[in-house]
């Protein structure tokens, strides 16, 4: 291990032969494995997280086009990190370090205070658990607004499924009656229902040549609120299920075509749950609204299935 790990101190849990590994840049959920096969296509320790491997997306998830955006009249002007199409993306947390809170074998919490500044002029703190247990990993997440005005929220995780074989190969099925259109940049233009189109996945299919880069809404949820996604091979003997709670309305699906190098390309499914669609700080759609002092909690976790 280099003396200085790209992305900071890394901090290891586990529960029986679940290893679960996340780093201290960003938060983020840098390698998950079972009984020594990846559950995740994470990245190395001397690397940083690549087209955004486990990060947190916060405080907006996905695209904020030209990075502009005005909440109760005042403006955020983010930096435009994804230059080829003009947008910012992924919000302002996943390069910060984070603060370890605490730490058991089976559990670890990490903190981030964004200050405020011309991205998002506000104060907001964020708070993060993970736990891995016999069923899998859970992710807890809080978010306070620690500013004297309101201040807007949204927020995202950006986890890379693998069945360990190619994504045409891989049996997929998520929840959602519907999907966001989008134009050239990425970015929303109205939504559409998946009945009877390649993106209808309601019932679990092979993705095939199905290119993914969508975000799905209407999402079927169980008695306990849970949606639930899942990645399976072809066989079914082995899978890997998302669920999120309700504070998530949106699940993000990436099938990773237009990864650097190419060799990355259609191997995982990025499956990301989010509280709000793409460029929701500028359309407001679905953004929350933290009035000062106020927090807002959620839920979301990886699920193993065997045979």
């Amino acid at each position: 291990m280099q003396p200085h790990p790209p992305s900071g101190e890394q901090h290891e849990i586990r529960d029986g032969d679940q290893v679960v590994v996340v780093a201290e840049v960003g938060a983020t959920l840098r390698t998950y494995s079972t009984s020594g096969l990846d559950v995740l296509d994470g990245f190395s320790v001397d690397e940083p997280s690549s087209a955004g491997r486990g990060q947190v997306l916060a405080p907006w998830p996905n695209r904020l086009d030209g990075g502009r955006y005005a909440f109760d009249g005042r403006p955020g002007a983010a930096a435009i990190d994804e230059p080829e199409l003009g947008n910012a993306i992924h919000g302002l947390v996943r390069w910060l370090p984070w603060r370890l809170a605490s730490k058991s074998g089976e559990a670890v919490a990490l903190a981030c205070v964004l200050h405020p500044q011309p991205a998002y002029p506000w104060r907001l703190e964020l708070n993060l658990e993970y736990r891995v247990a016999r069923d899998g990993l859970e992710v807890v997440a809080h978010g306070t607004n620690a500013s004297a005005e309101a201040a807007p929220f949204g927020i995202g995780f950006h986890p890379y499924l693998t069945m360990g074989i190619p994504v045409d190969d891989v049996r997929l099925t998520i929840p959602a009656s519907r999907r966001v259109t989008t134009d050239d940049r990425a970015l929303p233009v109205g939504e559409e229902d998946v009945a009877g189109t390649e993106f209808d996945f309601t019932v679990g299919r092979t993705v095939g040549a199905t290119r993914l880069d969508t975000c799905f809404t209407g999402l079927a949820r169980g008695s306990n609120g849970r949606s639930r996604a899942l990645l399976e091979s072809a066989d079914g003997e082995r899978g890997v299920e998302i669920w999120a709670d309700e504070a998530f309305g949106y699940l993000q699906a990436y099938s990773g075509d237009t990864l650097e190098p190419a060799s990355r390309r259609r191997q995982a499914v990025a499956i990301e749950p989010m509280t709000c669609p793409p460029n929701a700080f500028a359309s407001g759609v679905d953004v929350i609204r933290l009035e000062p002092g106020a927090s807002w909690s959620g839920a979301w976790g990886i699920a193993l299935r065997q045979g």
